[in-house]
């Protein structure tokens, strides 16, 4: 639902696309930081409290985002939002398995595809017809009722679920020097990226030596500890250190995708707002339908082929973006998006029980913590990537401009900056595919 805001956010903050990015960035950011952190939580105080809570949170901090009033109010009100997001997500999949058998684990998961693609259908319809109709404002809202009943909900049928813990506290200390390193590698991580123009090269260089450093820090340390809040000893498993990865680069290619996307059709086709969430609603409509089909098919050949044919195809998908003009109609966009999506959802579902079934009771939450920390520092990195990749190719090809600057006349170099950045997010996909092909392909028998 955001995305689609953001240029209307633009507009009525008066701001430029790096500083409007951060109302994406800081919600992203604060799931990515501390996913892990609440996975592990859950393991020692109960998946359902945690899950209870955050959707509380959640609802505190959505209704706060529609009281805003300067774009600064709005990332902080977001970042509590997202807090209680990251809680929700970091207990959601390991809930899951806990419930279901692993012989249905695949079909579960593609359930679940099912309800989120739902969201993600009606995000963008109920977006645009808000902001066409009210402001982005009321897009906060929407979502309350929904909230307030799911922890009504949850209060009822995951009661059963609140006792069951993984970790005794005084055994297993939580590990704040790994959370501590942790956090401060994916802000610097994300300043670096949003913070390049007007920056001198060595500055950058100096930003990027402290990346590797902390990296390097955090690798060590974790390496080191007895209850680690990253367990680093989880990748020896092969299949598992390539589900993490992959699941990263393919929420890093679909975000790319969904940032950019809203201002080609706002500023290049001048299409509605509610128009917008129309076009951007093929894709998930396409996850829709191929997500139960991608859990039934993982229950009987598994996760490999699925995972490198999804991934192949949504590199597909970005190619024909590429083919996309400044005299595209509507369609031209929304069947382009509905090939991408079906890539998407047949990776997501296969690779997704790929984690969670390689590990031990005593690590579902974590695990599940991890998966999720994947998919959003993806995300992370694909908004980030856009602005950067989108934001330096336009100004150059433009003369200096930036993208509230934007006039018709710079139509071309916005289709030009845009197709580029599609053609390396692509080659990314690709990487993606390779990758996955490599892992093992685990028999029903053999899954555990």
């Amino acid at each position: 639902m955001i995305n689609v805001a953001l240029p209307s956010i633009m507009r009525s903050f008066g701001t430029s696309l790096p500083q409007t990015e951060w109302v994406v960035l800081i919600y992203l950011l604060t799931i990515t930081v501390f996913l892990l952190f609440w996975g592990r939580i859950a393991d020692s105080l109960g998946l359902s409290s945690v899950y209870i809570v955050g959707m509380a949170v959640f609802s505190v901090g959505s209704v706060a985002c529609y009281f805003s009033v300067t774009l600064v109010q709005l990332i902080a009100f977001r970042f509590i939002q997202a807090m209680g997001a990251s809680m929700m997500m970091a207990t959601g999949p390991a809930i899951i398995k806990m419930v279901f058998p692993i012989d249905q684990l695949g079909k579960a998961l593609g359930l679940i595809g099912v309800s989120t693609s739902v969201g993600l259908m009606t995000g963008p319809l109920i977006s645009g017809f808000l902001i066409h109709s009210y402001s982005w404002r009321e897009i906060f809202l929407v979502t309350l009722p929904v909230s307030l009943f799911a922890c009504g909900a949850g209060l009822i049928f995951l009661k059963p679920f609140a006792s069951q813990k993984v970790f005794n506290k005084a055994r297993h200390p939580f590990d704040w020097a790994g959370m501590t390193l942790w956090a401060a590698l994916i802000s610097l991580a994300v300043f670096l990226s949003t913070n390049h123009i007007g920056v001198s090269a060595e500055f950058l260089v100096v930003e990027a030596f402290l990346c590797l450093v902390l990296f390097l820090l955090f690798a060590r340390t974790e390496a080191r500890k007895e209850n680690p809040l990253f367990p680093i000893s989880l990748f020896h498993n092969h299949s598992f250190g390539i589900a993490i990865f992959c699941a990263a680069l393919s929420f890093a290619v679909l975000f790319v995708v969904l940032i950019l996307t809203p201002f080609y059709l706002d500023y290049v086709l001048s299409l509605s707002a509610k128009d917008i969430g129309f076009v951007m609603m093929a894709l998930p409509i396409s996850v829709f339908f191929v997500s139960p089909l991608s859990g039934f098919l993982y229950n009987h050949i598994g996760a490999r082929f699925l995972t490198t044919s999804g991934l192949t195809i949504a590199a597909c998908g970005l190619i024909l973006l590429c083919f996309l003009t400044t005299e595209s109609s509507s369609f031209d966009v929304a069947w382009r998006l509905a090939v991408l999506g079906c890539g998407q959802a047949l990776f997501l579902t296969p690779n997704s029980a790929t984690v969670l079934e390689n590990v031990g009771p005593g690590q579902t939450g974590v695990s599940s913590g991890m998966l999720a920390t994947a998919r959003n520092l993806g995300m992370l990195i694909g908004v980030s990537l856009a602005g950067l990749l989108f934001g330096v190719i336009f100004s150059r090809v433009s003369g200096g401009f930036d993208l509230k600057q934007y006039n018709p006349c710079l139509a071309e170099n916005f289709m030009y900056a845009l197709k580029m950045t599609f053609a390396i997010t692509a080659s990314i996909s690709i990487f993606g595919a390779v990758l996955s092909s490599l892992r093992r392909n685990v028999p029903l028998t053999e899954r555990s």
